[in-house]
């Protein structure tokens, strides 16, 4: 009988189980026929049909199966019932005590904290008849528990004073899995003597006391650390002479404490504002920059290659265009000199203190502010319109623009030449001649393109396209829903304002050194808004009005500013399909086409050669862009590019009269830098990955360190020196590439 009733408990829980979570196969099927009556793109006949095949004979499944499950929990409540026929008469659950029929039952106290959902288990109960009393003892109550390995004896005392116990059996309350496990009941603490005190430790609770543990093992470390320098005579007083400031550092495996004097500003209590002009490239300045960094003073940059405008106000309010010029609040300080000889003097932090304690006065400099300085939307309107911007506009709105099969492929957005050619000559009353004439300073213009790019503009059946309807136009970056229709501006002049702003943007969110960008507040300021706007400028420039050197600066700094937009708009490159995105995907229109960092490099500054672990060339034969790339190629460029990682070469902006010696010493630090390494007694050279992976631009090895040689400092170009001359073997390594960002 007891294994019938543990089949039957089985049974009762799968029943319980299926009652409060049905089949999740009726369900799915119920949503799968709703889903495909709302969603189906089929008339209600092809519809009815899916219904049929698909969720017709999974609903009967599933319904079948819940009709199975529920005839066997009815068969087993059946024949629960035949085994006890009728439940015990004068059975009452209370706080206090249990009473039968046949007699009182005084014993355990059975609680029921909440009837609703409770489960009746079988407790058996055995008769133990006393030599001396024949009062009828239960000694041993025996609990099985489903889902429990171990079964827990439970001992009570019940005494009754008759002899039918019900067949032994009597109900009992068993606690539901979603309830809390009952707790046993605290034992009793043995009271202390008043000589004996409770730690606070063990009053405290567990958490209390890990934390307290941890931190008196943090303390006894950095004790003993502490006395370990001491002892040794080491000195942890670090002294940073480029803040003027002495820095505690204390470093334990683990911990790293600092501590910091405080700020000028802050010792100072200083409420004003300090204020000063500059220009990019500026020695002076970058020396005032670097001081009040030194010193923690916050103040405000006013670039005039920034913003313009301001000069106009540098001069009345300093009655000269020099710069740097400094202001506490609305008092002209001076230059690099003034602040030079204060300081020596010691009078500066006197006169901050008598000029800087006030408010800053509305009569001081204005800050710039993002968007709305400078008057640069009234400077966009007296831009000059393009001559040809009337006929632009009519040939976008009368020409029959649409997609055409031509030469075996799919032209979308094209039109003909002729019909083009007929608009001009009626629109300006003119003969075929000047109509060519007017047609082909479009396409110079690059309003139009031939769609095989194979003339400016011809007569007869050849076929154009406008420069917005480009496939590659909405991938450029510098391309905002519609062309700049404005006077294409000279290309010396925007690749000089380009660098200006580039520079001005590295003094202010970069490091001293360049190695490290803040790219963030780069992508905020209002340098790199006025950048954004110039580089719409760059849509139909017509970059062969540049020189070789103007062109090769160009394109450099162009490469380092588009990588620097590349990192705030899509992040650095963490893999191989991202450095794809970055390197090929990532473009400007620049004169009427597509440049990306991979085609500035290697088609442009490379003169069309593959790139690392490419078959195939940047250009294709009859490309227009090649007669952009320079005869020779010059290696030093690989020392001018940075792509945002570790391992490239610091970000620089060059200039179109010094790009030679400026790119010689870009090379000069980069080597100097750990580019190459050398190892005399294992005759091994260490040199950057760059070199192998661009080693058809420097030659053989042995030729590259004889080229290295002159960007080398006197130890290392002595060490190279020494192994070339010998004539023994020299071992080459090459570096491993840090793609991290410089950040």
């Amino acid at each position: 009988m007891n294994q019938i009733k543990k089949e039957g408990s089985v049974f009762t829980s799968f029943d319980l189980f299926l009652r409060a979570h049905p089949p999740p196969v009726l369900y799915t099927s119920i949503l799968i026929f709703i889903s495909l009556y709302i969603f189906s793109p089929f008339n209600h006949s092809v519809f009815i049909a899916l219904v049929f095949v698909f969720s017709l004979p999974l609903f009967l499944y599933s319904l079948l199966l819940f009709l199975l499950v529920s005839f066997f929990s009815l068969s087993e409540i059946i024949n629960k019932k035949e085994m006890n026929p009728e439940s015990p008469k004068g059975v009452v659950v209370d706080d206090k005590k249990i009473n039968i029929s046949n007699g009182d039952v005084n014993g355990t106290v059975v609680k029921l904290d909440d009837q609703l959902g409770a489960e009746f288990s079988d407790v058996e109960m055995k008769k133990i008849i006393s030599e001396k009393k024949e009062d009828c003892s239960l000694n041993s109550v025996e609990v099985n528990k489903i889902g429990e390995s171990n079964a827990k004896e439970v001992n009570h005392q019940i005494q009754s004073n008759g002899t039918n116990c019900y067949n032994n059996y009597m109900p009992a309350i068993k606690a539901q899995a979603h309830f809390p496990k009952p707790q046993p009941p605290p034992q009793p603490q043995p009271e202390l003597e008043r000589s004996q005190s409770v730690s606070p430790a063990e009053s405290m609770p567990s958490i209390g006391k890990y934390i307290k543990d941890r931190s008196t093992t943090l303390s006894a470390a950095i004790i003993k650390r502490l006395s370990s320098l001491t002892e040794d005579g080491e000195d942890f007083v670090v002294k940073n002479d480029s803040l003027n400031l002495e820095v505690t550092e204390i470093k334990i495996p683990g911990v790293k404490v600092i501590v910091k004097l405080k700020s000028e500003d802050e010792r100072f209590d200083l409420k004003g504002r300090i204020t000063f002009f500059s220009r990019s490239n500026c020695r002076d300045c970058t020396a005032v920059r670097k001081f009040f960094r030194e010193k923690r003073l916050p103040y405000v940059e006013i670039n005039i290659d920034v913003f313009p405008k301001r000069a106009k106000e540098l001069v009345e309010r300093t009655g000269k265009s020099e710069v740097p010029q400094i202001f506490f609040n609305e008092k002209l300080l001076g230059g690099l000199l003034t602040l030079n000889s204060l300081r020596n003097s010691g009078e500066l932090d006197k006169r901050m203190r008598e000029l800087l304690s006030q408010k800053c006065p509305d009569g001081a400099p204005k800050v710039p502010v993002y968007g709305f300085d400078d008057d640069e939307d009234e400077e966009e309107e007296e831009e000059e319109k393009d001559e040809l911007l009337g006929i632009v506009k009519l040939l976008r709105q009368s020409l029959p623009i649409q997609d055409r099969l031509i030469k075996m492929k799919i032209v979308k957005n094209c039109f003909a030449g002729d019909d083009m050619l007929e608009v001009i000559i009626h629109h300006l009353d003119c003969g075929r001649k000047k109509g060519i004439e007017t047609g082909r300073q479009l396409a110079q213009k690059h309003f139009i393109k031939h769609v095989f790019g194979e003339n400016d503009f011809e007569e007869g059946r050849h076929f154009y396209r406008f420069l917005e309807h480009e496939p590659f136009i909405t991938a450029c970056f510098n391309f905002r829903i519609s062309v700049n229709d404005s006077e294409p501006k000279s290309p010396s002049f925007l690749a000089d304002k380009l660098a200006r702003l580039m520079t001005a943007i590295l003094e202010a969110y970069a490091s001293d050194d360049r190695h490290h960008v803040d790219y963030y507040r780069i992508g905020k300021s209002e340098e790199f808004r006025r950048y954004l706007n110039l580089t719409r400028d760059l849509q139909r420039v017509d970059l062969q009005l540049l020189s070789p050197d103007e062109r090769l600066a160009f394109f450099l700094n162009l490469y380092n500013a588009m990588a620097i937009h590349a990192v705030i708009t899509i992040g650095h490159p963490e893999g191989i399909l991202d450095r794809r995105a970055f390197f090929g995907d990532f473009q400007y229109v620049i004169g009427g086409y597509p440049y990306s960092l991979s085609v500035i490099q290697n088609g442009i500054l490379r003169n069309n050669r593959k790139s690392p672990y490419s078959l195939v060339r940047p250009f294709g034969n009859g490309d227009r862009r090649l007669k952009f790339a320079p005869a020779k190629v010059n290696p030093l460029i690989h020392f001018g590019l940075c792509n945002g990682t570790r391992s490239s070469p610091t970000v620089r902006f060059f200039t179109a009269q010094g790009v030679e010696g400026e790119l010689r010493g870009a090379a000069r630090e980069y080597f100097q830098n750990g580019a190459i390494e050398i190892n005399l007694d294992k005759r091994t050279v260490s040199l950057t990955r760059i070199i192998k992976w661009f080693s058809v631009d420097f030659g053989q090895e042995k030729d590259v360190l004889r080229w290295v040689m002159n960007y080398l400092d006197t130890t290392r170009a002595g060490l190279l020196t020494h192994l070339l001359s010998d004539g023994g073997p020299i071992h080459f390594v090459y570096q491993d590439y840090d793609w991290a960002g410089n950040l």
